[in-house]
């Protein structure tokens, strides 16, 4: 930090304010200011799934399973409606088992592509090893 020295042969008094105290009262009342804000906390407050053990396990074929997406976006897994969390979480069942299962996915001709789209995500994300589309002889044309 530069200094201004006054030339003494003048005799003319210094207009330059010293500002060095002013930064340091402010420097103080920041440090203070951060000190004494109160700590953020965010809680997200989730109602986690409870194991059930009279639970039925889920529909997962040892063989063959099929995903079927019908034209208003709906999700059938072995022919029971699910959702992408639950369609999930079945894949990873399948994936767990050996032989690996192979998965067979089945969109209707007027399904949404976002919906179809949006399964493929969640097949890619489970690693499935094993998958292939059906019913697409029906759509051939002669």
């Amino acid at each position: 930090m530069g200094a201004a020295v006054a030339d003494t042969d003048s005799g003319e008094p210094m207009m330059d304010i010293n500002t060095t105290p002013l930064i340091d009262v402010m420097l103080v009342l920041l440090i203070m200011f951060i000190i004494t804000i109160p700590i953020q906390t965010h809680a997200v407050k989730i109602d986690l799934p409870v194991n059930d053990p009279n639970s039925t396990p889920p529909p997962v074929d040892p063989e063959r399973n099929k995903i079927y997406i019908g034209r208003g976006g709906e999700v059938l897994w072995n022919g029971n409606p699910v959702n992408l969390v639950q369609l999930r979480q079945y894949l990873d069942l399948t994936t767990e088992r050996r032989p690996v299962p192979e998965l067979q996915l089945e969109p209707d001709a007027e399904a949404r592509f976002e919906v179809v789209d949006e399964v493929l995500a969640v097949i890619k994300r489970a690693n499935v090893e094993s998958m292939g589309f059906v019913g697409n002889e029906r759509y051939r044309e002669f």
